[in-house]
């Protein structure tokens, strides 16, 4: 492995003395072993390892190099090189551009792991392993009623995925249902619905809720969802950070101005909180696998940056999440054929998305227009 990072440098013309001189002065300030300039007729080359950038910027400004044949102050392209290198990771005060991201090797990590004990809350769980095919006349379908009573229809071990983002009681205004319940009531109508989707979830199957916080009213949603499923023996996969880059805040209160008293916090992201039902491993055919190299190693990044749904008049619809976030959640958790389930199903983003990626799909909603528009979707 190179212990450098390179970076070349074509100059417009050969430096002169002065130029030469000021590149001698600047590697005589730094151990070779983090970084050296070298020089061959007008080609710079930066062999960089670590650097205290700051220390770097006072030492260039110590030295004279003005020069008749260089338009532009040598030592201040080489500055502006290494700055514009946006990945490195930082120890005492310096940037290390080589090997900043390794992990650290644990050793007996198998042994260490088995004293720890993985996912210790979701052992010794009633799950059936035995899966169900769902029943015909629910597959491809989007269902209007309550889907408290509808999921009871279901079969237990029937879907692959649930992907979802429920109603987060904000008070918007909603067809056919409010959205500014107790949230005692709320939570309670909630969990028993999750619950049903815990239910008819198969055996490895994944449970995926998007969802933000009421900050104005203090309440954790999206920790309050994560301990709800963890008491039903699930396992907690993870938690993406979904980045809507919406830094025009709708609130324009700052709390306390100005003081500790009671700052309120701002926030531009919403959680995606992604669980399993019984082990982590979701078997599947190899040829039903459609997420790229490329968008594998982009999304395993847990902080997916996307803008919000731009189309929320179109379909008269408050609170839309965008189709780009159920691809990706589909495509990294789940296969094409595999059953896709949303009981909030709203104007039909997941259910849209699932056909589009060859997943059968079954979405509910209460509202009889929102269920029209999802089914306008599909065709």
């Amino acid at each position: 492995m190179n212990p450098y990072k390179e970076i070349i440098i074509e100059l417009e013309s050969e430096l002169d003395l002065k130029g030469k001189k000021a590149l001698q002065e600047l590697n005589a300030f730094f151990n070779p072993k983090d970084f050296n300039v070298s020089l061959n007729d007008k080609t710079l080359l930066i062999k960089i390892h670590s650097l205290d950038f700051q220390l770097f910027s006072l030492i260039k400004n110590t030295i004279e190099t003005d020069s008749e044949l260089e338009p532009e102050n040598i030592l201040n392209k080489i500055e502006k090189s290494i700055d514009g290198i946006k990945s490195y990771g930082i120890k005492s005060g310096k940037r290390f551009y080589v090997d900043y991201n390794i992990e650290r090797k644990v050793k007996n990590r198998k042994e260490k792991e088995g004293r720890r004990g993985k996912y210790y809350y979701a052992q010794n769980n009633t799950f059936t392993k035995e899966n169900n095919e769902i029943p015909e006349q629910f597959e491809n379908q989007i269902i209007c009623g309550d889907s408290l009573f509808e999921l009871q229809k279901l079969p237990n071990n029937c879907i692959d995925l649930v992907f979802t983002s429920p109603p987060y009681n904000f008070g918007l205004e909603y067809e056919d249902s409010d959205d500014d319940h107790n949230w005692d009531v709320y939570f309670k109508k909630l969990f028993r619905i999750l619950d049903e989707c815990i239910r008819v979830l198969k055996y490895g199957g994944r449970l995926i809720i998007n969802v933000q916080p009421l900050f104005s009213d203090y309440i954790p949603s999206h920790h309050l969802i994560s301990q709800h499923c963890i008491k039903r023996k699930m396992i907690w996969k993870g938690e993406v950070l979904w980045e809507k880059n919406n830094y025009n805040c709708k609130y324009t209160a700052w709390g306390s101005w100005k003081s500790p008293s009671s700052p309120y916090l701002k926030y531009t992201w919403e959680f995606v909180e992604i669980f399993c039902k019984g082990e982590l491993k979701k078997t599947g055919e190899k040829d039903n696998i459609d997420i790229s190299a490329d968008e594998f190693k982009e999304w395993v990044v847990a902080k997916w940056s996307i803008a919000p749904e731009k189309k929320m008049k179109k379909y008269d619809h408050p609170a839309m999440f965008p189709e780009n976030l159920v691809e990706r959640v589909l495509k990294l958790f789940s296969y094409k054929d595999d059953i896709i389930l949303d009981p909030f199903n709203g104007a039909g983003t997941t259910t849209a998305v699932s056909a589009k990626l060859g997943r059968r799909f079954l979405g509910m909603d209460i509202s009889e227009q929102y269920c029209k528009t999802a089914r306008d979707r599909l065709e």
